[in-house]
């Protein structure tokens, strides 16, 4: 009954750029670490962004310089803008939602299906 839903992915050219949203039911979302992750065949899933539930960013060292993440709470959602995309990020992106005990152990754990994004060169 949680469902993390995306949306804004497709085909974009080199040097363009997506906005992508995550919206979010089934939970509150204030008091959840938010995320992008991503995956590409043949790759791993990796961590591309998040922020946590008093808005403090994080991000991958290559998108940090072209993606930003937000959230809103009021909405349930959190979105990633990606500018200046590259065919290395061409992946499935994926949201996910997390909640930690003190001490940064896991006690929830929540998963889109995620959104393709293809950068055309």
């Amino acid at each position: 009954q949680v469902q993390l839903v995306e949306s804004g992915g497709g085909l974009v050219q080199a040097g363009g750029s997506l906005r992508l949203s995550c919206v979010v039911s089934g939970i509150t979302i204030s008091d959840y670490v938010m995320a992008w992750f991503r995956q590409a065949p043949g790759n791993e899933r990796e961590l591309v962004a998040a922020i946590s539930s008093a808005g403090s960013p994080w991000y991958a060292d290559s998108v940090a310089a072209r993606f930003t993440i937000s959230r809103s709470n009021s909405k349930n959602s959190v979105f990633l803008q990606m500018n200046s995309l590259n065919s290395g990020d061409s992946a499935v992106y994926i949201c996910n939602a997390r909640k930690y005990y003190t001490g940064s152990n896991l006690k929830d754990d929540y998963w889109g299906r995620g959104t393709p994004v293809t950068v055309s060169s």
